[in-house]
């Protein structure tokens, strides 16, 4: 695929969400910029291991996803507000220097191609532990996402979403991001809900609130 503009997050962006960004730094405002003017629009969002998002310093992580840019406004005092959506995966072949924003070797990764063998089953049941795990974070004030807006009939987005729903920290979502595909990562989310759930009730019967 080439050399691509990066933009290391402390978040997980994964295909389908919605990224929104007030731009400050110089570096980053440089990267938008560019981005506007080509074709694509185009950036990729890799989670920041350890360090910060500002500053630089970052050990980042070798997996990411590509965001489109599709609303971008400029405020008075040169900042960016930005709104992109997360298309596809890729992997990092090799960092290059920061200048004048990350720039990285990158090469698409779609999905592993699945075994369509009760994978259908495998969305409604995780679907249904997202829901429960959802509904005691709730009951504890944990934000959730919202549970209403329908699965995907495509197994592979339909994983996506389930894991954007799903409670869990963003270690556990870049996991979920780089499983080979929809059968990995829905297996594996099965089993991160299962010790998910189990801190949930502790939490519950502890009478924490």
């Amino acid at each position: 695929m080439g050399v691509m503009a990066m933009f290391p997050l402390g978040s997980v962006l994964l295909p389908g969400g919605v990224l929104t960004l007030h731009v400050f730094e110089p570096r980053y405002r440089a990267l938008v910029v560019d981005c506007i003017e080509a074709d694509d629009h185009e950036f990729a969002v890799v989670l920041i291991e350890r360090g910060n998002e500002v500053g630089g310093g970052d050990v980042r992580r070798e997996v990411g996803t590509v965001a489109q840019m599709v609303q971008v406004a400029e405020l008075p005092d040169g900042r960016y507000a930005v709104v992109a959506v997360g298309t596809r995966r890729i992997r990092v072949n090799a960092w290059l220097a920061d200048g004048p924003y990350p720039l990285a070797d990158v090469e698409d990764w779609p999905d592993a191609d699945p075994d369509s063998d009760g994978l259908a089953a495998l969305v409604e049941e995780v679907a249904s532990r997202v829901r429960r795990a959802a509904a005691l974070a709730s009951e504890l004030g944990d934000p959730v996402s919202d549970q209403n807006d329908e699965l995907s009939d495509d197994p592979l987005v339909a994983s996506y979403q389930l894991v954007a729903r799903a409670p869990v920290g963003d270690v556990d979502r870049y996991d979920l991001l780089a499983a080979a595909g929809p059968m990995e990562r829905l297996t594996t989310l099965r089993d991160r809900l299962d010790d998910l759930d189990a801190l949930l009730l502790f939490r519950l019967n502890d009478g924490e609130r």
